[in-house]
């Protein structure tokens, strides 16, 4: 019996889709749920997993092709022999998807079954030249996952803490290197090399215009100074830590106090259509986070329903899926206002651009010792810039600085916030 392998169906907002990576060819015996292929949309890296066991049979849609819902991608002979299927070789992309897909890695079993490798764990191994089979696998299917091989090169007597921090690094890039993987250019003198963009920085690319064009965009500053935040993290954080099984850090306060600010000013958490103004009732907020694939901003719906644990724990599994690829459409479709935070990066100041079409955006900087004058005495105390950048169509200049004044100060006394007062 034949079955067809079809792409997933793609909501409103994604209009196709990049086929990147056939992890089988055709003749290739295959497992039911097994990675067969991934399909990168302006948002998401999309796995397509075989319906069943069987062989590949037949690659109708090379690497590079663009595909649309429903659209057909292979067949599968279920249940029958590899010497059966098909001799057909898989077509063979295009030269400019070579450059810059990351090349596909024969799949290993693991710990007796067959370990589908992420586009973001593929790398990872590639760069390091490790060996799968020696990499236990904690995925679900006996999957290796990328903190499994990030504690494999951590195990390595020789390769230390900086192969390890090199390969957290490339979990997290830089912005100049998340435009496109880095290409490795030819030796001479005033070398050149084109790549075209990925579909993700083609549409972070699109939307910075978007937003430079069809807003009125201001930036407000203000400073807050981060010493009784710190002080509660280090009084409570091994005891939060052991109750909640998640760890404090400062963004569950940053997002707390957007959220209160929010109910305050309520156009702030507004958005436009049009000639119309949409106030929301609700605060779903975005948390950007960098990922192997460049910046995203998954969000944490209903915020002002969840403790500071559950806030934490969502930010956290936006980190993990983040990191692996694994961010749905659901994570990154919607949300009313976001908070970026250059300071993990060493940024002292910043104007962040809107993500349309919500109206304002919170960037964090970097936390950094300065003196400062209380009570008319020079003290040393550990202040973060902020910014605000806002639509000043329907925000005004004294509602906005207004709005950042207001989560200084819930910041700088939070038991406000523990308090909701």
């Amino acid at each position: 019996m034949s079955i067809e392998v079809v792409v997933p169906s793609l909501p409103e907002s994604v209009a196709d889709a990049t086929l990147v990576t056939w992890h089988k060819q055709a003749g290739d015996t295959i497992l039911k749920d097994e990675n067969l292929v991934d399909l990168e949309t302006d948002k998401v890296v999309l796995e397509v997993p075989a319906l069943a066991d069987g062989v590949l049979a037949e690659i109708i849609e090379p690497e590079g092709s663009t595909v649309l819902s429903g659209q057909l991608l292979a067949r599968i002979e279920v249940g029958s022999a590899a010497s059966t299927a098909s001799s057909t070789p898989a077509p063979q992309p295009a030269s400019v998807v070579a450059q810059t897909t990351t090349p596909s890695l024969p799949v290993e079993k693991n710990s007796g079954s067959t370990a589908a490798l992420s586009p973001a764990v593929r790398k990872l191994v590639a760069d390091h030249g490790l060996d799968t089979q020696k990499i236990s696998a904690s995925g679900k299917g006996g999957r290796i996952t990328k903190t499994d091989v990030l504690n494999y090169i951590k195990s390595q007597p020789n390769n230390g803490e900086a192969s390890l921090s090199s390969s957290m690094a490339s979990s997290v890039p830089s912005k100049a290197a998340e435009a496109t993987p880095m290409p490795t250019l030819p030796t001479s003198d005033r070398a050149e090399q084109r790549v075209p963009m990925t579909r993700l920085r083609a549409k972070v690319a699109e939307r910075l215009i978007q937003a430079q064009q069809n807003t009125a965009m201001l930036t407000t500053f203000n400073e807050v100074n981060m010493q009784p935040i710190m002080d509660i993290r280090s009084k409570y954080k091994d005891k939060f830590s052991k109750v909640h099984d998640t760890k404090l850090g400062f963004m569950s306060f940053f997002v707390k106090a957007a959220v209160e600010s929010l109910k305050l000013f309520p156009a702030v958490n507004a958005s436009v259509d049009e000639q119309d103004i949409i106030y929301h009732g609700y605060y779903d907020i975005g948390i950007a986070v960098s990922s192997p694939r460049g910046l995203v901003v998954p969000v944490l719906r209903d915020a002002d329903l969840k403790n500071f644990a559950a806030i934490e724990s969502g930010i956290a599994d936006f980190g993990v899926k983040a990191r692996d690829g694994k961010l749905g459409l659901d994570d990154l479709t919607g949300g009313t206002f976001t908070i970026t935070n250059g300071g993990v990066f060493g940024s002292m100041m910043s104007t962040p651009i809107l993500n349309p079409p919500q109206s304002a955006i919170l960037g964090m900087h970097a936390i950094n010792q300065r003196v400062m004058v209380e009570n008319g005495e020079m003290v040393i105390r550990p202040m973060m810039y902020l910014a605000l950048s806002y639509d000043h169509r329907i925000i005004d200049g004294k509602e906005a600085v207004s709005f950042l004044v207001t989560i200084k100060d819930f910041l700088e006394d939070p038991a406000r916030l523990l308090l909701n007062v």
